[in-house]
């Protein structure tokens, strides 16, 4: 019985070394990299946008229900 357990051990931590491998990374097309950049970077822009845009909106609705009147100051003291 016990080698049996000590068999079965010594199977397992065989198999996970062979699953756990580090597979080399496939060589990347540049073009395909900068194409795939581009568009990330569009994304961003885009996500960017769209979160000003609601923080604007955030902050005019805030300072709507709170009564505060006047220009929103700007950020940074300039």
């Amino acid at each position: 019985m016990n080698i049996r357990i000590v068999i079965m051990t010594v199977a397992m931590a065989a198999t996970a070394g062979a699953v756990w491998a580090k597979l080399p990374v496939p060589a990347a097309d540049p073009a395909k990299a900068a194409e795939a950049k581009a568009k990330a970077d569009e994304v961003a822009k885009k996500d960017a946008d769209l979160l000003a845009k609601y923080q604007d909106k955030t902050v005019a609705n805030y300072r709507k229900n709170k009564g505060l009147r006047g220009p929103a100051p700007k950020v940074g003291g300039k």
